[in-house]
């Protein structure tokens, strides 16, 4: 068994007791065990804000780019270590595992790019100079990013262990914050020895990362305007969080991303067996088994013109029949475990709830034939429900279920009808719309623009080259209104921004370009 310790001021400590354990969720052994108890809370932000922040500001965009690149060469260099971590602690299939993995070292590359495109810059030009008043030639006005004078604390899910550490460090780290990681404590084994391995390459400047393995104490309570928030987890944890005295009394900036009732939407012009169809069946069932269902991005409603209903639920069926469920490390075997005991129970009482309104058409939430699983385990069945047009079904729209669970609602083929039912999501961080009429996309889209961070939408043109529903990408934004926590990351330079202050500044305009570029 490992026990997992914290980095803070620029070493590595142990808590004291008592311990949180880790499980494998294949096999429910305990594989390692961590605590945060007795940690200096206060004196982390301070040592972040006094020698991480300005080791970081010291140095220029493509400074802090080559930072992450080396970062993300010293991550891959040992992916295959972490794969296995990935396979034990988180339930991971291997293709799982590389998903997070490789998303973390992916987009810490990305962030190099900007950082090298940036160059020699250590503020952020926003717009270009404007004349104030016309027979004053050289007094102008122009707005700049700065980065803040604070720390960064990142609070993330227990799902994605790796890309939720690093895509939010990428942002953070080139913008010139320091920060202070949280992983959540179920599957922050990963976490763990991704951040050993960047502080053993000695890569990033004293007191820029920190690592704190279990609970945060009293760290929220010392938060100052300065200071900024990002957590991605459920609503209601980040509902709390948005309460923490720092924010309500000093001002910090707070980043939700929650977990959201995400859609997709098949247009009425889709025809059993075409090209956008099959696209359709293939996203859905990647959507309901990568990573067992539990992605923040996955799809949880499905809007079919009320004619297409029965063959899309035959043949998605057909699909998941293709999906072996069981101990990641069995050949074959394409979909592991939930992550906790507490996920397994949840997700069955979710599904129970959808039950009442909806009808089960392909699975079953209490029987699951898992390979290899010998009677333990947190397995989950992929489950598929049906809504008809007609019924109001109000939970499938209410409750999100964490999982392999998604529902087909039958609509009457308007963009107007698709519309209103993605709405009534209350916000989402992604909605597809698989569809080539362009009518329909056009009425459609900003209708549902307006309840999403995110819009793919297929059409038969694309439709084997699109990006999957759930892969989120480091250039574009990834958040969204409501329910999804009104916050939003990512989206190559604006990731920045969160860590930065944009300021107005006058003056001659030779002057201001020669001092601030």
């Amino acid at each position: 068994m490992v026990r997992l310790k914290n980095y803070v001021l620029d070493r590595w400590q142990e808590g004291q007791a008592p311990f949180r354990t880790l499980v494998d969720p294949a096999t429910e052994q305990v594989v390692a065990e961590t605590s945060s108890n007795g940690l200096d809370f206060a004196g982390i932000l301070t040592h972040a804000r006094t020698v991480g922040g300005p080791g970081l500001r010291s140095l220029t965009f493509a400074e802090r780019g080559a930072l992450l690149k080396a970062m993300s060469r010293a991550l891959h260099a040992q992916r295959d270590r972490l794969l296995d971590v990935a396979m034990t602690n988180g339930g991971n299939t291997r293709s799982d595992a590389k998903f997070d993995i490789d998303g973390a070292t992916f987009t810490l590359s990305h962030y190099a790019r900007i950082g090298a495109a940036l160059g020699d810059q250590k503020l952020l030009a926003d717009g270009e100079s404007q004349v104030i008043n016309p027979a004053m030639a050289r007094f102008h006005g122009r707005h700049f990013w700065a980065p803040l004078r604070g720390a960064a604390v990142h609070i993330n899910a227990f799902n994605f262990p790796a890309w939720g550490t690093f895509e939010k460090a990428a942002c953070a780290l080139l913008a010139g914050m320091p920060i202070i990681t949280k992983p959540a404590t179920s599957t922050s084994w990963l976490a763990y020895e991704m951040s050993r391995i960047v502080v053993d390459a000695e890569i990033l400047p004293a007191g820029a990362f920190q690592f704190i393995g279990a609970g945060v104490g009293d760290l929220l309570d010392h938060l100052t305007g300065q200071d900024v928030l990002a957590f991605t987890g459920s609503a209601d944890t980040g509902a709390l969080l948005r309460g923490v005295a720092g924010h309500v009394s000093g001002s910090a900036r707070v980043n939700v991303e929650a977990d959201s009732l995400n859609a997709l939407v098949v247009g009425p012009d889709v025809e059993r067996r075409d090209a956008v169809y099959d696209a359709v069946v293939r996203n859905i069932t990647t959507e309901m088994t990568q990573k067992a269902g539990q992605k923040c991005t996955a799809i949880r409603r499905i809007m079919v013109p009320a004619g297409l209903v029965d063959a899309l639920v035959e043949d998605v069926g057909e699909s998941l029949d293709r999906i072996r469920v069981g101990v990641p490390t069995v050949k074959g075997v394409r979909m592991g475990p939930l992550t906790t005991a507490g996920q397994l129970r949840d997700y069955r009482e979710g599904v129970a709830k959808l039950a009442r309104v909806a009808r089960i058409v392909y699975g079953s939430p209490s029987e699951v034939c898992a390979e290899g699983a010998e009677g333990k385990g947190y397995f989950a069945a992929p489950v598929l429900l049906q809504v008809d047009a007609d019924t109001d079904a109000g939970p499938v729209h209410d409750h999100e279920v964490f999982g392999p669970v998604a529902t087909v609602l039958a609509y009457d083929g308007s963009a107007a009808a698709a519309g209103a039912l993605v709405a009534r999501g209350k916000g989402s961080l992604v909605t597809s719309v698989f569809s080539s009429d362009r009518d329909f996309l056009g009425e459609l889209l900003p209708e549902v623009a307006a309840w999403n961070g995110r819009v793919l939408t297929v059409d038969k043109k694309v439709a084997d080259q699109a990006t999957p529903h759930g892969m989120v990408l480091p250039g574009l934004l990834h958040g969204g209104p409501g329910r999804a926590g009104g916050g939003a990351e990512l989206g190559g330079e604006r990731g920045l921004h969160f860590y930065m202050n944009r300021t107005a500044v006058q003056g001659n305009r030779a002057l201001i370009a020669k001092l601030l570029g």
